[in-house]
C-alpha cells in the first residue's frame, strides 16, 4: 500500500496510461472518412484500421496477468505505454492503408495491457476503505476517455488532419512513461515471483486464444460487410473461432497452469458477477461511441468536429458523477 501524496500521483499515472487507450479507441472513428480518401480506401478496407486494433487487443488482455507476473507488472507495464507511444507516431507517419493496419495492430499490442494492469496496480496502492474513491477516480478516467474521443478527434480533423489524431498520444505517452518509472512500484508478491520457465509455459493455451479470439473478432468486424455466412471466408473464420474458443476453455480448465485461470471465476460469486457487468458495460458503452460518430456523419451529415460536440455531455456528466459514487461507496451505501 502507498502513503500520502504519492497514490495520488499513481492514480493521475494510471488514468494517463488508461487514456492512451480509451481515448483511442474512438478518437479514429471520427477520422475514418478521412482516411478513406488519403489513403485511397474504400469503407470496407478502412474498417481494418479498427478491427486489427481491435484484435490486437483482444488477444492480449487475457494475457496481462501472466505477462505481468514474467516479466514484472512494472516492467510490462512500462513497455506497453512506451510501445503504445511508438506505434502511435508511426501510425501517423504511415502513407498507405498496410502500413497503418500493420502500426495499428502493434498499437493494440501494447494498449491492451494497459487497462486491466491499471486496475492491478490500484488495488495495491490503497488501502481497503479508500479503495472505492480511489476506483471512482480511475472510472472517471476509463468513461471519460471514449465520450471525449470523438470530440477531440472532431476537433482534430476538422483544423489539422488525421495523422495528429496519432500525434496527440506522444506527449502523453511520454509523461506517462516518466510517471511509471518514477512512481509505480511491484508488490511483493510480484517482485518474488520465479517467472516460468519456457516449457511450462502454457503455449496450447495462448495458441487457442490467439485462434478463437482472433478469428471471432474477424467474424464480427467483416461479417456484415460480407453477408456474413454467405461468404465462404466468413464461415471459415467462424468454424476455426468455435474450435478455439472451445478449445481455449477445455484447456485453460484442464491445464495445471494455464496461461488464464478461469476457475477462480467458479470460487467467487462477487468476481465472476463483476465481470459479467463489466461485459454488459462495455458492451452498451464501446458499441454506442463506435456506432454513433458513424451515423451522425454518414446519415446525419454532420461534421466530425460536431459529432464530436455531440458527446461531449456524456462526459462531462461522467466526470461529475463518478467521484460522487466513489464517496457514496466509502460510505456504505
Amino acid at each position: 500500500m502507498e502513503t500520502g501524496f504519492r497514490k495520488w500521483i499513481i492514480v493521475v499515472t494510471v488514468v494517463f496510461c488508461c487514456l492512451l487507450e480509451l481515448i483511442d479507441t474512438s478518437i479514429v472513428n471520427v477520422a475514418l472518412t478521412q482516411m478513406m480518401g488519403n489513403l485511397s480506401a474504400t469503407q470496407q478496407e478502412v474498417s481494418w484500421v479498427i478491427a486489427s486494433y481491435a484484435i490486437a487487443n483482444v488477444i492480449v488482455i487475457p494475457m496481462t496477468g501472466f505477462l505481468a507476473e514474467q516479466f514484472g507488472r512494472r516492467n510490462y507495464y512500462l513497455a506497453s505505454v512506451i510501445l503504445f507511444t511508438l506505434a502511435s507516431m508511426a501510425c501517423g507517419q504511415s502513407t498507405s492503408l498496410p502500413e497503418l493496419v500493420l502500426f495499428r495492430f502493434i498499437q493494440g499490442i501494447g494498449g491492451g495491457a494497459l487497462m486491466a494492469t491499471s486496475q492491478a496496480i490500484l488495488v495495491d496502492t490503497f488501502p481497503p476503505k479508500q479503495l472505492p474513491l480511489g476506483q471512482a477516480l480511475f472510472g472517471m478516467g476509463v468513461i471519460i476517455g471514449p465520450t471525449i474521443g470523438p470530440t477531440l478527434g472532431g476537433y482534430i480533423v476538422e483544423n489539422y488532419d488525421w495523422p495528429w489524431i496519432f500525434y496527440v498520444n506522444v506527449p502523453v505517452g511520454i509523461l506517462a512513461s516518466i510517471f511509471t518509472l518514477l512512481f509505480i512500484r511491484d508488490p511483493e508478491r510480484i517482485k518474488n515471483a520465479i517467472p516460468r520457465p519456457l516449457r511450462d509455459i502454457d503455449w496450447a493455451g495462448i495458441g487457442f486464444l490467439i485462434l478463437g479470439v482472433g478469428s471471432m473478432q474477424y467474424v464480427l468486424e467483416q461479417g456484415e460487410t460480407n453477408d456474413w455466412f454467405d461468404d465462404s471466408t466468413i464461415r471459415l473464420f467462424t468454424a476455426l473461432a468455435v474450435v478455439g474458443v472451445v478449445g481455449f476453455l477445455w484447456r485453460e480448465l484442464t491445464a495445471k497452469a494455464p496461461i488464464v485461470d478461469l476457475r477462480v471465476l467458479t470460487k467467487s460469486r462477487n468476481l465472476a458477477v463483476g465481470a459479467f457487468l463489466s461485459f454488459v458495460l462495455g458492451f452498451g458503452l464501446f458499441a454506442s461511441v463506435f456506432v454513433f460518430p458513424i451515423f451522425t456523419q454518414r446519415i446525419l451529415g454532420f461534421s466530425a468536429e460536431q459529432t464530436g460536440y455531440l458527446l461531449l455531455p456524456g462526459a462531462l456528466a461522467s466526470g461529475f458523477m463518478m467521484p460522487v459514487v466513489g464517496r457514496m461507496l466509502m460510505a456504505g451505501v
